[in-house]
């Protein structure tokens, strides 16, 4: 289903634009490297090019997220695409004198498949990135996230120029229309509709808000964008601003990241600098800034009415939905919301036109904005699979290509068991579904969502009643308790869900669980209410087996309900290591050296240590 980049979209890094260097070594900057040792990595490769005075010949360029973050620190020498992985401090000096020095590449320090003992040595080669096809993340790894300069080298902010010098707001939201671009934040709705709303919507001034503020567990998709190409975000608002007629923007991102909001305020003021926000930009009459709005955290702060009235000093609570935002938003006034990878497509969609946007995905929108999926859709491809990490993929691809292409399939040798799509409101999808084409409407056919883009593997260790226990539980403490039927429905759900996974449900609990489930999904005020039953849904529907085990057996099909488990050894494996003895909290495990252990199950906790680190297999759980 995907297709091979163009050659515009695989344009060489630009790293110092006044540079006359051989070499740049494009090392990842994103919080996962940082996190994991690229600043110390950075400060070892300028010491070691400084000893070799390599300085003037080589590069190094921190750049913004790569999407390999299951690998980091990872570098790219470019020009020659050499990529390396999982770098540590102590690697740098023998790195530089063997690849910056002599030219001979270190293959000990590449990537090399789970399965294979060959390494790999260019990025384009290695699978994770092999089907990826980059629109909103085009300039990832390729820039200084805090350099205009290379920005505007790689047509930054062109579009705008191009909007202003030569297309009215109608034509732009012509374009858009015409593009099929839906809002990447979750819903889906077609973006030019709703500029197009928003400019004919009576009332003034207009606001064009941009959403940062991801509340996903294990999703990073925005969070990772404004890391490595803030001013992609800037322009694509100050597109829409032109559209539908606004002077005033705001960016709604979370305080806990740090590095996002210390490179989206540099950017900010370069383009101020650069009268590329501010007065009268291009000399064109066109008048639009930005500022930013820290919120706290709240996940319900996702759904669009929630956050306005947190930008606004309120408690972050919905309202109904038929008063809609394009005609009475923020402080009342017709507001355009959307969120960081919907202002990402906006720039290229503008350069590169709607013909070449529309090859890419799924369906006909030349008859309905909603008639398909158009472009790409980024994920963050997270859990029991071996590439963990931000992918970019075209719409149509399937969720097998992503998860076994792209991800290297599961770790350990397990089997693949399902995939949630959508973040916690999201379905969870069994090993059948793995050939269905990832887009806005299949995914909704099936019981789950696009949403924001999260994207989190299960293996057969995975037991699904405590799957939507977790979720619901998140859920029901981020509601915000405005309405009843989320407020409470989702506290009854958790608790049938609390008493299947301890034993304690009685016969008919499935049947009042999908009754409750649903009824919460009716008539909740808002999308978290109306969503969050996905979770507990689409498990029954798909793996209801496993939901009468629990009920009428009494028994985790998974071995992971503790109330439900029994661990024992296994005579014939058990090899009388002692490894399990001396790990075990509790003391439950006896035994003699090379020979069987037993486990006291008077003491045994269940934690499952003793399962983790017994290399026999001999611990059963049953």
């Amino acid at each position: 289903m995907s297709e091979t980049p163009s050659k515009n979209e695989q344009k060489p890094p630009v790293g110092d634009v006044s540079s006359s260097s051989r070499m740049q070594l494009m090392l990842c900057g994103g919080t996962a490297c940082v996190s994991s040792g690229s600043v110390k990595v950075k400060a070892a490769l300028e010491r070691e090019l400084a000893k070799h005075d390599l300085t003037d010949e080589v590069d190094v360029v921190v750049t913004g997220c790569n999407g390999f973050c299951a690998k980091g620190p990872v570098m790219v020498v470019q020009p020659d695409g050499i990529f390396y992985q999982e770098l540590k401090e102590k690697d740098i000096p023998h790195l530089v004198e063997e690849h910056m020095l002599k030219g001979r590449p270190v293959e000990k320090l590449m990537y090399s498949p789970p399965d294979k003992k060959t390494a790999v040595p260019t990025m384009s080669e290695i699978g994770f990135f092999k089907k990826q096809r980059l629109v909103a993340l085009r300039n990832r790894g390729l820039l200084d996230p805090e350099s205009i300069d290379e920005y505007i080298a790689r047509d930054g902010y062109k579009a705008l120029a191009k909007v202003l010098s030569e297309m009215t707001p109608e034509e732009v939201i012509d374009e858009m229309i015409a593009s099929g671009l839906r809002g990447r934040g979750g819903g889906g709705f077609p973006t030019g509709i709703k500029w197009k709303t928003c400019r004919m919507a009576a009332g003034e001034p207009k606001y064009v808000v941009c959403n940062a503020d991801e509340g996903d567990p294990g999703a990073y998709m925005d969070r990772s964008i404004v890391e490595a190409d803030p001013h992609v975000v800037l322009e694509g608002m100050a597109i829409a601003a032109y559209a539908v007629g606004s002077s005033k923007g705001y960016v709604y991102i979370r305080h806990e990241y740090p590095l996002a909001l210390k490179r989206l305020q540099k950017a900010m003021e370069d383009a101020r600098e650069y009268g590329l926000l501010g007065k009268n930009i291009f000399g064109k009459g066109f008048d639009f800034d930005i500022s930013i709005h820290f919120g706290a955290g709240a996940f319900v702060c996702g759904e669009s009415t929630a956050l306005m009235a947190s930008m606004e000093g309120h408690v972050g609570e919905p309202r109904a939905k038929y008063i809609h935002t394009v005609d009475h938003g923020l402080w009342d006034r017709p507001t355009n919301l959307n969120n960081v990878e919907t202002y990402a497509n906006v720039p290229v969609i503008i350069l590169r036109g709607t013909k070449w946007f529309t090859s890419i995905g799924t369906g006909d929108v030349s008859k309905s904005p909603w008639g398909g999926s158009k472009g790409t859709k980024v994920f963050s491809l997270v859990g029991k699979v071996n590439n963990t990490g931000l992918v970019e993929v075209p719409m149509g691809i399937t969720l097998r290509e992503i998860i076994f292409d792209i991800g290297g399939g599961i770790p350990n040798g397990k089997k693949f068991k399902a995939v949630q799509t959508g973040g916690p409101s999201g379905g969870v999808l069994p090993e059948s579904l793995l050939d269905i084409p990832v887009d806005f409407d299949q995914l909704t056919k099936v019981g789950s969502m696009m949403g924001s883009g999260g994207m989190i593997v299960m293996d057969e260790d995975d037991c699904m009643v405590d799957i939507a226990r977790y979720y619901i539980d998140f859920l029901a403490g981020e509601s915000c308790g405005k309405c009843v039927p989320c407020r409470e429905g989702l506290r009854q759900i958790n608790k049938m869900l609390t008493d299947i996974s301890n034993g304690e449900a009685e016969e008919g609990v499935l049947e009042l669980l999908e009754e409750t489930a649903h009824t919460v999904a009716e008539t909740s005020l808002c999308a978290l209410g109306g969503s969050a039953p996905n979770p507990v849904l689409s498990t029954l529907r798909y793996f209801r087996d496993e939901y009468e085990a629990h009920v009428r057996e009494k028994r985790c099909p998974a071995g992971l309900c503790k109330n439900l488990v029994t661990y024992s050894i296994d005579p014939v494996n058990c090899n009388g290591c002692t490894l399990c003895a001396i790990k075990c909290p509790q003391h439950a495990i006896t035994g003699e050296r090379k020979k069987v252990h037993t486990i006291d199950t008077s003491l045994c906790i269940k934690c499952g240590i003793c399962r983790d680190v017994c290399k026999q297999d001999a611990v059963i759980v049953k």
